[in-house]
């Protein structure tokens, strides 16, 4: 029997390592279904076709799909890693950028941020900037659409540990997530402790990050909406279009420029 070989590999940003294992941990997350919820609010609320931006734009797998749609997508990912992995097609494209930062000199029809990127934005400061390079990118009835982590449900149904295990024809991947929560600062820190196992060799890499989430409530939105020239016009569940509530966890927002 061979004896396995441990690695260990730590980070302190996210996605750095992790972002290796990203597509596989989730292969299960509905990507089309979530392209086409997309394109839904975006045809309610006026734009028929068009330039996106995409703030977060991770592998590509949304703003790939959304390009099927008819739209022409443009990513900006902090992640090199992930950029990397990307699959540039017609109608979708990435860099590597920090939305905090980012000035491409153009606007958009839309700006997006998908799979609760803006709450990855745990200070003042990051929330209020990625708001205000949103604004800079669209003229006035651009939309900002995104999702983020909703503060009446993370205080109904805290945050529990979660284990996840996937696999595929080289590697497994088992994640355990632990959340630390810090109720002053509206902030969950995520401890993901990864264990990649290949399965011919038998070697482990351990992984391990820390994810700091913030969640949002929606006065506090529009407090950040105002400051940088939006109006909210509409909060709803993200994927059911219900009305959020204490068990809504993901909310997806629209803001139009005004």
């Amino acid at each position: 029997m061979n004896k396995a070989k441990v690695e260990h590999t730590s980070a302190s940003a996210p996605f750095t390592a992790y972002s290796r294992y990203y597509d596989l941990l989730y292969q299960d997350k509905d990507y089309p279904a979530e392209a086409a919820y997309i394109h839904d609010v975006l045809q309610r609320h006026g734009v028929k076709h068009g330039d996106l931006l995409e703030f977060g734009s991770g592998t590509g797998k949304h703003g790939r799909l959304l390009s099927l749609l008819g739209y022409r997508v443009h990513g900006i990912e902090r992640s090199r890693e992930m950029v990397s992995q990307a699959l540039q097609t017609e109608g979708f494209t990435c860099e590597a950028g920090d939305i905090c930062s980012v000035r491409l000199a153009r606007t958009f029809d839309a700006v997006l941020s998908l799979f609760h990127v803006v709450s990855y934005q745990v200070t003042n400061a990051a929330a209020t900037a990625v708001f205000a390079r949103a604004a800079e990118h669209l003229e006035a009835g651009g939309l900002f659409v995104f999702d983020i982590w909703y503060s009446p449900a993370v205080y109904h149904s805290r945050p529990e540990v979660r284990v996840k295990r996937m696999a595929n024809a080289s590697v497994e991947v088992l994640r355990i997530a632990e959340p630390i929560v810090y109720p002053n600062e509206d902030r969950v820190d995520v401890a993901y402790n990864v264990f990649v196992t290949d399965l011919v060799t038998k070697s482990v890499e351990t992984v391990t990050e820390v994810h700091g989430m913030r969640h949002f409530s929606l006065p506090e939105l529009d407090l950040l909406g105002a400051m940088n020239g939006f109006e909210r016009i509409g909060a709803e569940a993200f994927l059911t279009g219900a009305a959020p509530s204490e068990e809504t966890w993901g909310v997806c927002v629209v803001m139009r420029k005004i």
